[in-house]
């Protein structure tokens, strides 16, 4: 008799079946006149709001810097899954003066040994989507993706399912992630 294990993942419900979508407009937030908006922001973004909140855990945002963020992938690819963006609501990289770009580069340099270190990754695809027909979700504020990969990651899932199993809930990787930072490791 075939034997079969049971993955369980019931947080991914709402994303899979659609639901995100309508519980994020439904999640409770503070009135955007209570926010600290920065200039040229748009109350829309939730790269903005994140920046405006000081909600930081709550906008699973792990990193402030002086130009940019770092910010936990909501809906991620694979577990680890990073966003690095500046503060200000900028859409292309030549929007970006020398100390943004520096400042990007960096924290992404940063985040990719931290992940290698914490979570053990093997490797990791770093990119940027520019405009919407290339695929950004958010094309009027710029942001690199870091997603850790690790060998045979690519599992029966995505095939059967068109679904990807995160085994790791965002609130733990915020605090891993959060820890790390706040004990100066360096990397």
């Amino acid at each position: 008799m075939a034997r079969h294990e049971q993955l369980w993942a019931p947080w991914r419900l709402a994303y899979v079946s659609g639901a995100a979508d309508e519980e994020a407009r439904q999640a409770p937030k503070r009135p955007a006149a209570e926010l600290d908006w920065l200039p040229g922001a748009d109350e829309s973004c939730f790269l903005c709001r994140a920046v405006a909140d000081s909600d930081d855990r709550g906008n699973l945002l792990v990193e402030r810097a002086e130009h940019s963020l770092v910010v936990l992938n909501r809906f991620p690819y694979n577990n680890g899954h990073l966003l690095v963006a500046p503060r200000l609501h900028k859409g292309r990289p030549d929007e970006l003066d020398q100390g943004e770009s520096l400042e990007l580069q960096q924290l992404i340099t940063t985040y990719i040994a931290r992940i290698e270190r914490l979570m053990k990754a093997e490797g990791f695809n770093v990119g940027l989507n520019l405009g919407r027909v290339a695929g950004a979700g958010l094309p009027g504020h710029l942001h690199w993706h870091i997603v850790p990969r690790w060998q045979g990651d690519t599992n029966f899932m995505p095939a059967l399912a068109d679904l990807r199993v995160i085994p790791q809930a965002l609130d733990a990787l915020w605090e891993m992630l959060d820890e790390a930072r706040s004990s100066g490791d360096g990397n």
